[in-house]
């Protein structure tokens, strides 16, 4: 195989011969399985008193599912909220999350301000 190459204006021809060309290829490895979806922990277990029990889901709080920092919040104490309504958002890793709710609720109290830092679990908002 004859190629041309132009340098600085001036041409120049060389003789190419491919001696294995399979050979020449690098050789890229498999690709690695894909990971195993995420599966959420456990609630931790609280210990009051004698009695250990997990942190129950409560319908009148609203939690933080990931540690990150709060960029907006859309409800004020007595504001009355719709199901799937956006009442915060945060931001983790460069990527927004809108918290919504879950029912009809009256918000009794915010707990964080634009701007603070949260970390996973931690109590947002309280609901009446």
């Amino acid at each position: 195989m004859k190629l041309r190459i132009t340098i600085d204006g001036k041409a120049y021809e060389a003789e190419v011969e491919i001696l294995d060309a399979e050979g020449s290829a690098p050789e890229y490895p498999p690709y690695p399985p894909a990971p195993a979806p995420y599966v959420a922990a456990a609630p931790p277990e609280v210990t009051i008193g004698a009695q250990t029990s997990k942190v129950a889901n409560n319908e009148k709080e609203c939690r933080s599912p990931v540690t990150g920092m709060v960029i907006k919040v859309a409800v004020e104490p007595g504001q009355l909220v719709q199901p799937n309504d956006v009442v915060m958002v945060l931001e983790s890793m460069k990527m927004e999350m809108q918290i919504t709710t879950q029912q009809t609720a009256a918000v009794k109290s915010v707990l964080v301000t634009e701007g603070s830092a949260v970390k996973v679990n931690q109590l947002l908002l309280e609901f009446e």
